[in-house]
């Protein structure tokens, strides 16, 4: 059996929700596909999908095989890139996009950095808290944060952050530290629409979705950082927003054996476009520097 090959089946099965979509797209019939599958669960020793006449759905083994599964295709699928890219240095345009905060502490020292390595590329980034379609777009790659449902992406997986609350030593002195999700009833919060563009926040629990008494509504992550750091009240953010506030003593985290799990930061581009020179040493510079960076 083609290893890689059925990885790369199982993978677009789950994608595309079916395996008669799947085989479509590879080009390979139907039974062909029942079979690549089989033979893999049957190497694996274990079922990956459970398939009814309408739908399929990962079991607990399939969910953490194709995590796996894409990382390892991204990685057969870079170093091929790498191998055509060594015939020519990186030079013309290069445009990223990330969400805004993550962006200006992150991806902008990064660009500033390539661009004085390689005078030969001139840089555009876009920082906007939504997803950009590249493509659409005109743009070549972006920082996503969270979980990718597009399969036309290729993914370049560069660390993990935390969805943490916190809150200022001041308004916990004041207003006590809630010891549960649900405790958050009685306390003010700071919302930032990026992050929670409703008024309730998740967490590991039951439920797992708690509604939040909103003091402030805010789609500035910066705004909303400042407004619970001055101890206005508790909020919710992502690990490597409130990473410099913690480290300072301006804000702590509570209720963190109640996060969820945490989210994967990625580098990615369009299946459909060649890793080109530059790209390529842009990626492997943000794999270089990010990796080895603490999002908390």
């Amino acid at each position: 059996m083609d290893k890689l090959r059925a990885m790369a089946s199982f993978v677009r099965i789950v994608d595309r929700g079916s395996l008669t979509a799947a085989a479509a797209d590879l080009g390979v019939s139907l039974p062909s596909m029942v079979r690549t599958l089989a033979a893999l669960e049957g190497e694996l020793g274990a079922r990956l999908l459970n398939r009814t006449t309408r739908r399929i759905h990962l079991t607990d083994e399939g969910r953490q095989y194709l995590e796996r599964c894409r990382t390892i295709l991204a990685q057969v699928h870079d170093a091929e890139a790498a191998v055509h890219s060594l015939r020519a240095a990186p030079h013309g345009r290069l445009a990223i996009t990330a969400p805004v905060l993550f962006g200006q502490r992150y991806v902008a020292p990064l660009m500033s950095e390539f661009l004085a390595r390689y005078r030969e590329v001139s840089g555009e980034l876009l920082f906007v808290d939504r997803v950009v379609n590249l493509v659409e777009e005109g743009l070549d790659a972006a920082l996503r944060i969270g979980h990718l449902p597009d399969s036309s992406l290729i993914a370049t997986p560069l660390g993990r952050v935390r969805r943490v609350v916190c809150a200022s030593p001041k308004y916990l002195r004041a207003h006590g530290v809630p010891g549960r999700p649900e405790d958050l009833r009685a306390h003010v919060c700071v919302r930032f629409t990026g992050l929670t563009p409703h008024a309730e926040w998740t967490f590991r629990s039951r439920p797992p979705k708690v509604a939040v008494p909103s003091v402030l509504t805010c789609n500035q992550a910066d705004t909303a950082l400042g407004a619970c750091a001055s101890g206005l009240g508790l909020g919710c953010f992502l690990s490597y927003m409130v990473a410099a506030h913690v480290r300072a003593g301006r804000l702590r985290y509570v209720l963190e054996d109640f996060e969820v799990d945490p989210l994967p930061v990625s580098f990615v581009y369009p299946q459909s476009r060649m890793l080109s020179p530059t790209l390529r040493a842009f990626a492997d510079l943000c794999a270089e520097r990010l990796r080895r960076t603490r999002f908390d």
